[in-house]
């Protein structure tokens, strides 16, 4: 599209960035379909649209296809109707937890349902991470506070530094607690990840911090500041709605978390950055992470899946990111691609052969599990 102007190109996904909206409204819908439906099922409506309806409709709609060209990357950035959408996020989805709050205290609601109900919200809580993460790479204040205030429902207001200065710094190799190794299982990552996020955080935290002179305990702390919005948060919301409903706040959040570690685990499984002469790695590019285009869930988390070239350009909106043809390709969308990480061998048998393609059969080049190196080496060798 070289030579395309300002005034030429349009964005055809415009329109459909609001759609994105309808994730965090799900956490809104439930007892209102239960009642329209008679369907007990509804009180589960957020898990069937993220791992059921959206999974469909990627299939059938396919790829996006279309990248904002160079000339167009100024205007579309200064464009604030982008970050309207991202704004508009955060007040549903605070208000799907009131109603969720309100319902889990409730009597005639049965145990079952509730649980379903605070699955719901946890999904949603999930996708609320995505819109901190895009929140959170902006270099506007008012943005950056943003996205500690959507990290509140979830408890995981550290990510805002690890994610920026840890897991960005360290992707692809093997210091990344986020980043997956080869022949490592979605179970055995997620306490890795989950510990060494936090650990990482706060270590990150205490580094800044000291060459400010100032105590790590201390008001200027992101993750205290984090961590207070969510104590204040479920501290109001237990004593408006009572005691009962706090293992529900507990359970959606898990689940957040849950969800964001295994889209973590998914975009970088087993991919590794060169360690070059003078002991640093090389820099980081699109191939340093699996990228995937398909439409829907594009339109639904944000261009998250253009995570190669998010990686390679931390600075770019979510809607300046281009599908990057260079880097490894998913087979499938991510919402797919969460169910198939849940199954182990299921994942192994679709993404191990593509790690090994990525590195033209050479897996010493591949970010491998510690205790799984020697097997999976020898393996190679005996295919050659």
């Amino acid at each position: 599209m070289a030579g395309v102007s300002a005034g030429q190109w349009r964005d055809r996904k415009r329109y459909l960035w609001m759609l994105g909206l309808i994730a965090p409204a799900s956490a809104l819908l439930p007892s209102t379909l239960v009642r329209l439906t008679g369907l007990e099922v509804m009180w589960w409506i957020g898990p069937v649209l993220v791992f059921v309806i959206i999974p469909v409709v990627d299939a059938v709609v396919g790829e996006d296809g279309q990248n904002p060209p160079d000339e167009v990357y100024k205007q579309l950035s200064a464009d604030r109707y982008y970050r309207w959408c991202t704004y508009m996020f955060l007040p549903v989805l605070f208000a799907g937890l009131l109603v969720a709050s309100y319902m889990w205290a409730q009597d005639s609601l049965n145990l079952t349902d509730k649980i379903g109900l605070a699955v719901t919200v946890g999904v949603v809580s999930g996708i609320g991470i995505n819109a901190a993460h895009e929140l959170g790479h902006r270099v506007e204040k008012h943005e950056r506070w943003l996205a500690k205030v959507a990290l509140a429902q979830s408890c995981y207001g550290h990510f805002f530094v690890e994610h920026n200065r840890g897991h960005h710094a360290r992707v692809a190799t093997p210091e990344d607690p986020a980043s997956a190794r080869l022949g490592e299982s979605l179970w055995e990552f997620l306490p890795r990840s989950i510990i060494g996020g936090l650990r990482s955080a706060w270590q990150l935290e205490r580094e800044r911090l000291s060459r400010k002179g100032l105590r790590t305990w201390s008001v200027e702390n992101d993750n205290l500041q984090a961590w207070s919005m969510s104590l204040v948060l479920f501290v109001v919301l237990v004593a408006v709605f009572g005691v009962g409903i706090l293992p529900y706040l507990v359970l959606q959040a898990a689940i957040a978390i849950m969800l964001l570690e295994t889209v973590n685990y998914v975009e970088h499984y087993g991919l590794r950055r060169k360690s070059l002469r003078n002991g640093v790695y090389e820099r980081i590019a699109p191939e340093h992470s699996w990228n995937s285009d398909r439409l829907i869930t594009n339109v639904f988390l944000f261009h998250l899946q253009r995570h190669s070239d998010h990686h390679a350009h931390p600075g770019r909106r979510y809607q300046t990111l281009r599908s990057a043809s260079e880097a490894p390709q998913l087979p499938a969308g991510y919402a797919t691609m969460i169910i198939y990480a849940m199954f182990p061998p299921l994942w192994r048998h679709i993404m191990d052969k593509r790690v090994r393609a990525h590195y033209r059969g050479d897996l010493s080049q591949a970010n491998i599990a510690p205790r799984k190196r020697d097997r999976v080496l020898a393996a190679q060798g005996s295919r050659s």
